[in-house]
């Protein structure tokens, strides 16, 4: 029988650990934890997560029970709630935030016979920790494109959660694209330190509004930018799901994040006895990033464009970091038709040429 209980942070029940890509035992399910930086509702980042959770126990049924907590800080809070999990049975633990990769190793080390899974993660020190993340700026080049083609003002918002290489090199690939096709435009960038914050956010959007920009983006989880841009009669991209519902006309469409089929396939291997430990970053064309509908606002040479250039980075004929780029002192960074090594990406704290204000330390 499915379960879904969250989980408090009280001490629970010790459980059997299964032996590293085997199941404690033949007639009980796999057991998988998720935890979360973020509540299930936030129509973002955690709630596609749990999506997918929910999507996995539709597909096993009762082959797997899920569980998970939500709004789980990092540090000790983290390292708790994982070990919790696992001594009621957890077998396997996916971790969806960036910063839990210190606490993920450290539970990881103490329990070798779990699988951990860890969502944009960097740190791998056990053989039992994997890593998976989305080539999320590939989307953003796409809204960037759609951007540049329909900002009035020549001014675009971007609400920024944390400055870390993810953000940042959406924030570059975004303007890129914008710029590409229309090289006044300038992006206003408003970083909120937090991932889910839907005051700040909101606060973000008014002052981004108040300095011009007729178009916002975001790299936070709640739908309050898109609700402040319908209430100001301006255009927004939502974050993570389609946010269409929470502002109909001034949605024109939001990267998706699809972890789903990911997930099936790593529980199935697990539950062969057939997962390892691996390092994917997965773009358009493997289907973790995907788009929402695109808003009959957008109009239809500007649509054809951004779908042309959807199908392009699928089919692996463009990289939305592509040189001539120079970083934003006007020193080189990528020279004609060379593209971005992962490992510049993924480190990435600078803004690229054109852009204006600083990263912040």
């Amino acid at each position: 029988m499915k379960r879904r209980q969250l989980l408090a942070g009280t001490a629970l029940a010790l459980g059997l650990a299964s032996a590293l890509g085997t199941v404690a035992l033949a007639d009980d399910p796999l057991q998988v934890g998720f935890i979360y930086i973020g509540p299930v509702g936030d129509h973002g980042w955690t709630y596609t997560h749990d999506q997918a959770r929910l999507a996995v126990e539709e597909h096993f049924g009762d082959a797997v029970s899920t569980t998970y907590v939500e709004s789980v800080p990092y540090g000790a809070d983290a390292e708790r709630v994982m070990s919790q999990m696992i001594l009621s049975g957890v077998d396997m633990v996916f971790a969806t935030s960036f910063g839990y990769g210190p606490d993920v190793n450290a539970v990881a080390g103490r329990f070798p016979d779990v699988a951990f899974e860890h969502a944009t993660g960097y740190i791998q020190e056990h053989p039992n920790v994997s890593l998976y993340n989305a080539r999320f700026y590939e989307g953003r080049a796409v809204i960037g494109h759609i951007a540049g083609r329909m900002t009035e003002t020549n001014t675009v918002g971007y609400i920024a959660s944390f400055p870390i290489p993810e953000v940042v090199m959406g924030i570059n690939s975004a303007y890129l694209h914008a710029r590409a096709v229309n090289p006044d435009v300038n992006f206003r960038v408003v970083w909120v330190y937090s991932w889910y914050d839907p005051a700040q956010e909101a606060a973000a959007a008014e002052a981004l509004i108040e300095q011009g920009a007729d178009i916002l983006m975001q790299h936070t989880d709640s739908t309050a930018p898109v609700t402040v841009a319908q209430d100001r009669g301006i255009l927004a991209f939502g974050q993570a799901s389609d946010m269409t519902a929470f502002a109909p006309e001034s949605h024109l469409t939001a990267i998706l994040d699809e972890w789903a089929p990911y997930y099936i396939e790593r529980i199935q291997a697990r539950l062969d006895g057939t997962w390892e430990a691996g390092n994917v970053w997965h773009g358009i064309g493997d289907g973790m990033v995907g788009f929402a509908p695109l808003n009959e606002r957008i109009p239809a040479d500007v649509r054809e464009e951004a779908e042309g250039m959807i199908e392009a980075i699928a089919a692996g004929e463009y990289h939305p970091f592509t040189g001539p780029i120079n970083r934003q002192d006007g020193t080189p960074w990528l020279e004609e038709g060379e593209t971005a090594p992962d490992g510049d990406l993924l480190g990435m704290g600078f803004y690229v040429e054109g852009m204006t204000g600083d990263v912040p330390n």
